[in-house]
């Protein structure tokens, strides 16, 4: 079975409302770019019961802006040709809102949005089968996975294209969540994309039909001299246990030492990293939160029920980000295992979502995670054991066959088997599928 590599996670930043504001059950967030599976965004959470303090219009509009959009809606009413959408604009003004906080990750869901956010940490969706990340200074958005068996695989869309148009709009400007929703549509509907490919400099355009995705955030196979290998592109609900099954396949199988993938995954959900970091660590401190003053929100501990014991290395790499970071964080601190690729992401905030009373929600920043050790990585990153920088061109001329950093991870890991290092890696004819969640 041959297995992609490339992952990525997702952001969709959007959030808060104006009037009456109610909420009940709350998400904790840790991700940070975008797939159009979504992926992408943050979603590192836990559950908590919150409470939100009414708004009321005039303590957060002020007067002088109420006059300025009265006068605003007079020159539309007289002037405008088009018809207006009355609740495009609502939704337009709270996002404006949250725009002027200058924190991405802050963010405001219509309803709509706000599903689709739901259905992506279920890992299915209605798309084509990509997952895309944004480049945060030049707006670039680049396809950094092609589901096998995906609308966009059929087609013809590759790894590295990147997306310049949708339905013939042109995105170059537009913000990732916005692209992903252009995307995405109703089951059985058409979507044509227009990508630009680096390798030959051309555009491609590619019409495809949405349908039902089921994104696989768990990948795995056994590689030569029963080395275990399990890539992992997100942190959603069915992931803990597709990456414990997975783990216990591969032992089954004969597994001496494990390679962890957590290159491109951009994050999730925060208890499924830390139910994932709890099967591999002794007792002890997984992560800890911090509000801007400095108190101790919640701490997140493993237990002495289960540890991973045999040789593990993990790879990462710049896209590696949030949940992601918590992961090898905590692997790092404790000694057990070996990274390997080039430093991570930085993303070391934490964002809770807070679900609204008509279906909408807002995702607001709160805090800081914090290793095991008490390292602040936001916007540092985690610095590889072991570094390596990706030899994109060899991997895409061999079809995804030479993975220097995959191969770099190999042969770390015969240095802790006590075998000879070699130069490639070779798979096993019996690789297994991880199980699909329903």
């Amino acid at each position: 079975m041959k297995l992609s590599r490339r992952f990525a996670a997702f952001i969709i930043a959007l959030a808060l409302a104006f009037g009456a504001v109610g909420c009940g059950r709350t998400k904790m967030v840790v991700e940070n770019t975008t797939t159009e599976n979504t992926t992408n965004e943050v979603k590192d959470t836990e559950v908590v019961t919150t409470e939100v303090d009414t708004m009321r219009g005039s303590d957060v509009v002020g007067k002088d802006t109420n006059n300025k959009l009265e006068k605003i809606q007079n020159i539309l009413n007289e002037n405008f040709y088009f018809e207006e959408d009355e609740q495009a604009k609502q939704d337009g003004l709270i996002k404006g809102y949250m725009e002027g906080l200058d924190d991405p990750y802050s963010v405001y869901y219509t309803r709509d949005e706000y599903a689709e956010f739901m259905e992506d940490t279920e890992g299915e969706y209605v798309g084509v089968g990509v997952q895309v990340s944004q480049n945060v200074d030049t707006k670039v958005i680049t396809v950094v996975k092609v589901f096998d068996g995906s609308p966009a695989k059929e087609a013809g869309i590759e790894a590295q294209d990147v997306i310049s148009e949708v339905d013939g709009e042109d995105v170059g400007e537009q913000e990732l969540d916005a692209v992903v929703d252009k995307i995405r549509g109703v089951e059985g509907t058409d979507v044509k994309i227009t990508v630009y490919r680096r390798s030959d400099g051309k555009d491609h355009e590619y019409t495809m039909k949405r349908r039902k995705v089921e994104n696989p955030t768990v990948e795995y196979k056994m590689l030569s001299d029963n080395i275990g290998y399990i890539a992992v592109s997100s942190f959603y609900e069915v992931t803990a246990n597709q990456f414990i099954d997975a783990v216990g396949e591969l032992n089954v199988q004969g597994m001496e030492g494990l390679i962890v993938d957590l290159r491109d995954n951009g994050g999730g959900l925060l208890d499924i990293a830390v139910e994932m970091l709890d099967f591999m660590l002794p007792e002890g401190k997984i992560v800890y939160t911090k509000d801007k003053d400095g108190n101790i929100i919640e701490s997140y501990n493993s237990t002495a029920e289960q540890q991973f014991t045999k040789p593990l290395v993990l790879l990462v790499n710049g896209y590696s980000a949030s949940a992601s970071e918590i992961f090898a964080g905590a692997i790092k601190d404790y000694g057990i295992g070996t990274l390997v690729g080039t430093t991570t992401y930085g993303k070391g905030i934490v964002q809770r979502l807070f679900p609204l009373e008509d279906g909408s929600a807002v995702k607001v920043t709160i805090a800081k995670y914090f290793t095991p050790n008490g390292n602040d990585i936001h916007k540092v990153g985690i610095e590889p054991d072991v570094e390596v920088e990706f030899d994109s061109v060899k991997y895409k001329d061999s079809d995804g066959e030479e993975d220097n950093q995959l191969d770099a991870a190999v042969n770390e890991m015969l240095k802790k088997l006590g075998k000879s290092s070699k130069t490639t890696t070779t798979t096993d004819t019996n690789a297994s599928e991880p199980e699909k969640a329903e």
